[in-house]
Formats: structure tokens, sequence, C-alpha cells
């Protein structure tokens, strides 16, 4: 199955926002790395979100390769929805809300 559109709960998309910026802030071509590869993670969750491992809340989650960050998603009626752009060492499962 195919994950059809993709959206982001607000506070993901802040979470990505602000993860974003900080690498620019820092070196542009950090930032543009870094956007590179949540277009990419998104991109093969939205064509295979199955094949992820199942994670914690009945989520789903993509790691990044070069970033210390994942992709935390769900499969619902309307195709995946990302509840948190979650970085590896900062306050662990505090997405669960969502």
């Amino acid at each position: 199955m195919s994950g059809g559109e993709i959206n982001f709960v607000p506070a993901a998309r802040r979470e990505a926002e602000v993860a974003i910026d900080w690498y620019l802030e820092r070196s542009s071509r950090a930032g543009e790395a870094l956007v590179k590869e949540l277009e990419s993670g998104l991109a093969l969750i939205a064509g295979a979100p199955s094949v992820w491992p199942r994670f914690e809340a009945g989520t789903r989650r993509y790691v990044l390769r070069k970033f210390p960050y994942s992709i935390i998603y769900r499969e619902i009626d309307t195709g995946i929805e990302v509840v948190a752009i979650s970085h590896h060492k900062r306050r662990p499962r505090y997405w669960h809300g969502r």
C-alpha cells in the first residue's frame, strides 16, 4: 500500500522549521542538506509507509542518516500523519500525546 498524502500535525511542522532554521543559521550547506534529507525520507515513507519499523504509541519511525532526527509518523485513512520530527537526544516520548 502506498501512503498517499502526507500531513503534519502543527507541532511536527514547527519542529522541522526550527531544526532547519538552526542548521541554516550555522551553515547554509547544512541547512539545505537537512531539507533534502527530510524530503527524501518523506518521499520514501509516502511510497511504502509500512516498510519502516513500528515504534511507540502506534507510530512508525524513519531515522535520518546524517542528522540526529527521526520522522515519527502513523498511517491514517487519508495517508500519512507526521506527529514529530524528533531529535534523538531531547525529551524522549514528548510527542506521545499528539
